[in-house]
């Protein structure tokens, strides 16, 4: 099994809507990290100023980059066949899925939320948000709110989840089918849209 390790920054939370800045790939065969990608994206859209303080990602640093549909082959050939894993894995695997849909690629992955999987394998532990998980882990973040920094810092969620339960608990989830569920941006509070908060 492999698994691609995902984080997107994006100009807000609805994939209909709004475009991903960032985009950033890890690939795992679940023994080492055998793969890394990472881009800035051009939205073709203005970055909220509230959404420039989080990532530090400006207009001006995007004005240059490649459009989503520019890459999108890439990122299919590093996503197709994989396990698609994020932390709230809701929230990046619908605005990529939704991007690639609208660049021509028909492709969907199961899903793996390393949130869920950290609750089964490290229980009590005050939250989940990845800042707070990876202070707890001891996990540094190197870049926190980037697509790189973060899928690192996930990939390695991973690998300590692996190294202390195996592959169980990952077997487990990707058998629980999630209901669909039409809205597809993170609740403002919620445990879940921690991550795409100010939490560090």
């Amino acid at each position: 099994m492999e698994f691609a390790i995902v984080d997107i920054e994006t100009t807000g939370g609805m994939p209909s809507t709004h475009g991903i800045t960032e985009i950033a790939i890890v690939i795992h065969n679940g023994i080492e990290v055998t793969g890394k990608y990472s881009t800035l994206v051009n939205p073709m859209q203005k970055i909220p100023p509230f959404i420039v303080g989080m990532t530090g990602i400006s207009d001006e640093m995007v004005a240059q980059a490649p459009l989503f549909e520019e890459v999108a082959p890439q990122i299919y050939n590093l996503l197709n066949g994989r396990v698609f894993v994020a932390h709230n894995v809701s929230f990046d695997y619908s605005f990529v899925h939704f991007h690639m849909d609208r660049a021509g690629f028909n492709w969907s992955a199961p899903k793996l939320c390393t949130i869920k999987l950290s609750r089964k394998v490290f229980p009590g532990l005050a939250k989940y948000g990845l800042g707070s998980l990876t202070r707890d882990l001891g996990i540094r973040i190197q870049g926190r709110h980037r697509a790189w920094g973060d899928a690192q810092a996930t990939a390695e969620v991973l690998s300590l989840a692996i190294e202390k339960q195996g592959m169980h608990p990952i077997h487990s989830l990707l058998a629980k089918k999630e209901p669909y569920k039409k809205k597809t941006s993170t609740k403002p509070g919620s445990e879940e849209a921690s991550e795409k908060s100010s939490e560090d």
